[in-house]
């Protein structure tokens, strides 16, 4: 008889959506089964991840334990582990909303943002300096709205660190990546250097693989990725 899997598998790859998980992971101490999709390769394009996730995006997650339920998502997963834990998320209705409008805040702005902002600066063989200026611009902006937000409170929710602060970190992290200036953001750099020093922030970060050229000053790497990378974007 072949034994039934349990536990929970990440299909990730090393990107802030992919690191939002493996950090949360790492936060609540959850076991868990990685399996690494290289994107450079298309194989989150391939039939049997499709059918995790139709949409061929990473992160999917698998609870074995609850029917293999899958879920795909990063802002879906975050919510689904804060509720199947009860941690990560504040159990206070005012800063568990504040939670959720910051997490969407990173789905909606942050993320999208910083991610035209690399591929027209990084990724596309022509430089477009118009796209380039517009959405380094629009992430300094979202930047200094999470300053201001910071400036009033500890974590983005409030008095409690959660899924919002995961999730934001792990794509502001990479701002020099994206070319974004955070230049006298003394709360959000507060926020972020307090961050980094959690050991689930470093642990979550090396998974599947470090990937330390889209957070350090590092130009042969740099370059060495975003050659790579432009065959995912002109795909």
């Amino acid at each position: 008889m072949t034994s039934k899997t349990t536990g929970l598998t990440l299909y990730t790859a090393p990107t802030p959506n992919g690191w939002k998980v493996s950090v949360a992971l790492a936060e609540l101490a959850l076991p868990y089964e990685t399996v690494a999709v290289n994107l450079l390769a298309n194989e989150q394009k391939q039939p049997d991840f499709l059918a995790l996730n139709p949409n061929g995006r990473i992160p999917v997650l698998v609870d074995h334990d609850a029917d293999d339920l899958v879920i795909f998502e990063s802002g879906a997963i975050l919510i689904y582990l804060a509720e199947k834990t009860g941690k990560l998320m504040p159990a206070n209705p005012r800063e568990r909303m504040a939670a959720l409008q910051w997490l969407m805040f990173q789905m909606s702005g942050i993320g999208p943002m910083m991610g035209q902002a690399n591929v027209f600066s990084r990724y596309l063989p022509e430089k477009i300096p118009l796209a380039i200026e517009r959405y380094q611009h629009e992430c300094r902006r979202l930047f200094e709205v999470l300053d201001s937000r910071l400036g009033q409170a500890e974590w983005l929710a409030g008095s409690e660190y959660s899924i919002a602060d995961i999730a934001n970190w792990c794509w502001v992290r990479t701002y020099r990546w994206s070319g974004v200036d955070i230049e006298g953001l003394v709360n959000l750099r507060r926020w972020m250097d307090v961050m980094k020093e959690r050991p689930a922030c470093q642990q979550g970060v090396t998974v599947p693989v470090a990937m330390p050229a889209l957070s350090k000053s590092d130009d042969k790497a740099a370059s060495d990725f975003a050659t790579a990378a432009r065959t995912l974007v002109q795909r």
